[in-house]
């Protein structure tokens, strides 16, 4: 119940909670029977509590705080008589890899695990709630994240550009910098559950001055359809080409990301916030100079990485 009244929607809260839609709508009907009354309102803009519902959610807070007060203090415990664990969390990025593997080598008697999302946004009250110890995650341009209180930001990069992937017989591909004006008529991929993705997209749009055909779909599933010239569409500077697929940045570098890396303000069980931003930024460093795409617009612009490294 918190976390549908929290988000504003029965999806959303199914994500954060790391369960399906419909499992989550099945639980809900059973507390609405038990309690012998709708708790929410169900609209097209999402789900909001009634009467009833704002009455249960006043009682549902507290026992939810209790509740994860004795879990965080039962986690605590057992760590202390089990051994340390280090839970990182991440939007898709290709450095994860790297920060894994440098985390392993720096902590070897530690169980360290890995949790993926497109939500930036669930990642950081994650980490807030204690569920995670430390999240690397991206901010779109113009899309500020809901950062919680609490919660210290590591900055790796204050300005990532984001570049454009489309197939290699694009006729735009043969230009070393696209213009978002050239791909007026092309069909753009877009995943509008990454938080803010969305709305810069729609900015640098109108900059340009174009409406182009959108279609929804899941970044991780694109490269067919990129490499068939079905559509173009937004990526990291770090990602890999494909066979049949060119990566190429946007002139004047209009959609952009801040990285940063968000832990609780005290220290991490595990490892310091220091150390575990020290592995982060020698991982994305790798990735980012393994890739030519990156590579030449870093030397192009010098920076903001230091070069060689």
């Amino acid at each position: 119940m918190c976390a549908i009244a929290d988000t504003g929607s029965v999806r959303k809260a199914a994500r954060q909670l790391g369960m399906t839609q419909p499992s989550l709508t099945t639980q809900l009907h059973r507390i609405e029977k038990a309690l012998g009354g709708q708790l929410f309102f169900r609209e097209p803009s999402g789900s909001r509590p009634t009467p009833l519902g704002h009455s249960v959610l006043c009682r549902a807070r507290p026992i939810v705080a209790e509740m994860r007060a004795l879990i965080d203090e039962v986690a605590s415990t057992s760590q202390r008589e089990q051994g340390t664990r280090l839970h990182i969390g991440s939007t898709n990025s290709p450095a994860v890899a790297g920060w894994l593997r440098r985390l392993r080598v720096r902590l070897p008697q530690t169980d360290t695990t890995i949790r993926t999302d497109v939500s930036a946004n669930a990642l950081l009250h994650m980490v807030a709630t204690g569920q995670l110890d430390a999240a690397f995650v991206h901010e779109v341009e113009g899309a500020p994240l809901r950062v919680p209180d609490g919660l210290a930001e590591h900055e790796l990069i204050a300005r990532e550009p984001q570049f454009i992937a489309l197939a290699d017989t694009h006729p735009a591909a043969a230009q070393e910098v696209i213009r978002v004006a050239d791909l007026a008529g092309d069909q753009w991929m877009v995943d509008p559950t990454v938080d803010g993705e969305w709305a810069g997209l729609r900015r640098i749009w109108a900059a340009a001055g174009i409406n182009p055909r959108v279609v929804h779909g899941d970044y991780l599933t694109t490269v067919d359809l990129v490499t068939a010239g079905e559509v173009v569409t937004p990526c990291q500077p770090t990602a890999r080409s494909r066979h049949g697929m060119a990566i190429r940045p946007l002139y004047g570098d209009p959609l952009a990301v801040r990285l940063f890396m968000a832990c609780r303000q005290d220290d991490t069980p595990a490892a310091s916030a220091d150390d575990l931003f020290a592995d982060l930024t020698a991982a994305y460093m790798e990735i980012a100079w393994a890739s030519d795409a990156y590579r030449a617009w870093l030397v192009r612009h010098d920076g903001p990485l230091p070069v060689g490294s």
